[in-house]
């Protein structure tokens, strides 16, 4: 013997004959000792416990009598191979079944060779330790974190379901199938007790160890009814989870069962799990689980790994639920939000596709607006749910509030980043965020304003990408466009971009998420829609259908997708008269002559009466005010006569309720009784007072 092991060639010690017995006696781990023909001459108490090996006629016997499923294979061939070569292997697994149909046990084994002094073989020692307990403790564990990692990584329902169940399989059980309540899809609570009352369950997950006959399993959307005395009525009844660990055609159950039942002994299951799945109150579904081709039936340890990963589910469904129910609010108010219908325009023809796939704070809205100008306007609010929603509605009203004061696109943009960072400001939970967050709610905007009179186009835009232009004679490109920040983020930094257009020019606006030329690629974008805009006398509405066909490959499903497509329009001679007058008492008069005169050539004497009263006192107000020359236009929109007066005076007129005994302060009073509408707007230099009055008793 090596010294350095402790031992020497003289007769045994007490110590070593202590050593020698408490191993046979006390020892934990079962020792088997075996001679070089490799049967058994010896164990110890604890190897008696060990239920692989029965012992009892086992004594001179080879390990293939008496060692079953548990020789063949890595253990017949180790013991082989430290008899011959004395080199001790150490815990190795051996696999095997205690009996036909049980569930596997799995041995440590640790061979070492035994030899005399002389050098002699004199056998092998086997010592064996039943590891199945860790080995199923630690399947469990590496199942739970395999859940953890996989099981939802999304809000939807159907899709957190199918991990549920593909994580289940075949790691626990063969067939593994999810239903959930149909008032869970449609993110509504039911409350425990009486699930009869929620009508059917709907399948929204299945897997399956290995492919099932058509008909066998439920199919995913499948609605199946829920019967009395089963054990899935009973689970969801008292959120308690069952175990059936032999199910057969005797059982009862199943037979009356129409669906589930038939499906399983059509399986040849032989053990059932049904868990119930709930979470913060709310009952959800069941999931059931069963085994057909795994020999062993359900034990408890499985019952509560089931349960725990069921409870894990049920709180990833119910976040589903809960997104799902925000997002359908968030759809219907964004949807009343959004432009009933978009009114015709004399300066544009106008088409629109509006989809809120993912109920975010994305618009669009055409504005009338004075002197027959119309404003067009796309923006969008990062973010998902009632806030997005909400955010957006707020935007656009003010946006339409603005839009009356006739302010260049570049103040609009001004007032509304000023709106939108005190409104940020007035929600504690979002703090002020950093300029370079991209996570922050963000909200972007272009604003546009195109007059049919000039053809000239001014824009403006808060992070958002420009329009796409497609001009007559075949160009498609680009609007220049100075871009700001987006509002309420940074300083409000903004400039307006004018051009020029030519009749029958093609306007595309949309949200960041269908053009994002911002970011970059902008030119794979126009290549995109391209020959969607051309040529541009087509059927307006059929461009913008094929446009959104084309740019829907660049986009997630889960993006709004806001298309907005204007036809410009000019209107001629025929339609607009202007003058240019002297700052002079005579000029009121010329201004009543040119009005009558110019009525008369659109055959409209009848109104001359009431134009000329309205043009006489804008003139005579601006002569009063103003210092330099007066410009006078008359522009015939449809059933509306617009008298336009500018002058280069900035001080805006303010509408007087004269009294009786008053001598003046009558003006403006007079044109707001007799016009449909009027107002004033900011010119470069000085301002505009227009007046529409209505042409037919309809307006």
């Amino acid at each position: 013997m090596d010294p350095s092991m402790g031992g020497h060639d003289g007769p045994k010690t007490e110590l070593e004959l202590a050593v020698l017995g408490a191993l046979f006696t006390e020892s934990p781990i079962g020792l088997h000792v075996l001679d070089p023909r490799l049967h058994l001459v010896r164990f110890n108490r604890a190897a008696r416990h060990i239920r692989a090996f029965p012992l009892d006629d086992a004594m001179g016997r080879h390990p293939r009598e008496w060692a079953g499923d548990f020789y063949s294979g890595v253990f017949e061939t180790t013991l082989r191979e430290v008899l011959s070569t004395g080199v001790a292997v150490l815990d190795i697994e051996a696999r095997g079944h205690l009996t036909p149909g049980a569930p596997e046990t799995v041995l440590s084994i640790s061979t070492f060779r035994l030899d005399d002094p002389a050098g002699g073989v004199l056998g092998v020692m086997a010592a064996i330790v039943d590891v199945t307990g860790q080995h199923r403790a630690a399947a469990r564990l590496e199942l739970l974190e395999r859940a953890s990692a996989h099981i939802g990584t999304t809000l939807d329902i159907f899709r957190t379901a199918q991990e549920f169940a593909e994580v289940m399989v075949p790691a626990l059980a063969d067939v593994v199938a999810v239903e959930v309540l149909d008032s869970v899809l449609r993110g509504e609570v039911p409350a425990p007790g009486a699930v009869f009352e929620h009508g059917a369950l709907r399948c929204t997950g299945v897997s399956s160890s290995l492919p099932e006959p058509v008909g066998r399993l439920p199919a995913i959307g499948e609605a199946i009814g829920l019967m009395f005395g089963t054990p899935f009525a009973q689970s969801l009844s008292d959120l308690r989870p069952r175990i059936v660990t032999e199910l057969t055609t005797d059982t009862g159950w199943p037979n009356r069962e129409a669906v589930r039942g038939r499906r399983m002994l059509e399986a040849g299951a032989h053990s059932l799990l049904v868990l119930p799945l709930a979470a913060r109150g709310a009952v959800l579904g069941v999931a059931h689980c069963y085994r057909n081709r795994t020999p062993g039936a359900f034990d408890g340890d499985d019952l509560a790994l089931a349960s725990e990963l069921a409870d894990r589910v049920a709180l990833c469904l119910d976040n589903a639920r809960l997104y799902t129910r925000e997002r359908s609010a968030a759809r219907i108010l964004q949807l009343s939000l959004r432009p009933a219908r978009v009114m015709g325009h004399s300066a544009v023809e106008t088409a629109y596709s509006y989809f809120p796939l993912g109920a975010g704070g994305d618009w669009f809205d055409v504005i009338p607006l004075s002197g027959a100008r119309v404003a067009l306007v796309t923006g969008d609010t990062a973010g998902r749910g009632l806030q997005a929603a909400a955010t957006m509605g707020e935007v656009r009203a003010a946006i339409g509030a603005l839009a009356v004061l006739d302010l260049t696109p570049d103040e609009v943009l001004h007032r509304l980043h000023a709106l939108v960072t005190r409104l940020r400001g007035e929600r504690p939970e979002h703090p002020e965020p950093a300029d370079d967050d991209p996570s922050d709610e963000n909200t972007t905007c272009l604003y546009l304003v195109y007059s049919p009179v000039t053809r000239r186009c001014a824009v403006a835009s808060a992070g958002h990408p420009p329009p796409v232009v497609a001009f007559p004679d075949g160009r498609v490109e680009h609007a220049t466009v100075p871009v700001g920040p987006s509002l309420g983020r940074g300083l409000p930094k903004y400039g307006t971009a004018e051009f020029e257009l030519t009749e029958g020019s093609i306007l595309l606006l949309s949200n960041t998420a269908m053009l994002r030329s911002v970011s970059g690629d902008a030119q794979e974008q126009l290549d995109s829609v391209t020959d969607a805009l051309l040529p541009t006398d087509r059927p307006l509405q059929e461009m913008c259908d094929e446009v959104l066909y084309r740019l829907s490959p660049h986009k997630t499903e889960s993006d709004d997708a806001v298309l907005l497509l204007a036809r410009t329009r000019v209107l001629g001679p025929d339609q607009v008269r202007s003058w240019t007058l002297a700052n002079r008492p005579a000029s009121a008069g010329e201004a009543r002559d040119a009005v009558e005169g110019a009525l008369a050539e659109w055959g409209l004497e009848q109104h001359a009466f009431t134009a000329s009263l309205v043009v006489s006192e804008l003139v005579t107000n601006a002569i009063r005010y103003a210092d330099g020359d007066i410009g006078l236009r008359l522009i015939l929109d449809g059933p509306v006569l617009v008298c336009e007066v500018t002058d280069d005076s900035s001080t805006a007129p303010h509408l007087r309720y004269a009294e009786d005994v008053d001598e003046g302060g009558r003006g403006l009073y007079l044109t707001w009784q007799v016009s449909r509408r009027w107002g004033t707007r900011p010119e470069p230099r000085g301002k505009t007072i227009w007046a529409e009055l209505a042409l037919s008793d309809d307006d």
